[in-house]
């Protein structure tokens, strides 16, 4: 029997200051702890956006090396929290359809549909295949942001 899955929710952020009072997005993954400050909710830039996008475009060993220390430094300095790493959709093609960017030790890990995800990773996998994210962030404690095309940051 093949693996089936079923329709996802998208989550969109808030609408802003014209937004209805008491009506909050609801996401699909699990709550996870609190975060350490409102600056980790911040828009992601457009740079930081391409850079992490670069993280799997074939770069030699040296340059992601590089690349990830400019990631870390960048979510360090400006939101606060630095993520373990990201899953994002993988533009391979078949038989992949995800993957796993991690900013500490620079691995990329392509993913089958059939193949298992390691944690914390496995809780953004969904969100990412729902194609309405451009990657999803994975933090240490289990937090899962999910990051729009846009930049904007979809809160858990």
């Amino acid at each position: 029997m093949g693996f089936i899955e079923g329709p996802r929710r998208v989550v969109r952020p808030a609408a802003g200051p014209g937004a209805a009072p008491g009506r909050s997005t609801a996401s699909a993954q699990p709550a996870g702890p609190p975060a350490l400050s409102r600056d980790r909710y911040r828009d992601r830039t457009r740079e930081l956006l391409d850079s992490v996008r670069r993280l799997d475009a074939g770069l030699n060993e040296a340059a992601v090396r590089e690349l990830s220390g400019w990631i870390r430094e960048q979510y360090a300095t400006s939101y606060g929290d630095v993520p373990v790493g990201f899953v994002a959709v993988c533009r391979l093609g078949p038989p992949f359809v995800d993957h796993r960017l991690s900013l500490f030790h620079t691995i990329i890990d392509h993913f089958a549909p059939g193949d298992p995800m390691p944690e914390p990773f496995a809780a953004a996998r969904m969100l990412v295949r729902s194609g309405a994210y451009e990657y999803v962030e994975v933090y240490a404690g289990g937090t899962v942001l999910p990051v729009l095309d846009d930049g904007s940051v979809v809160r858990p």
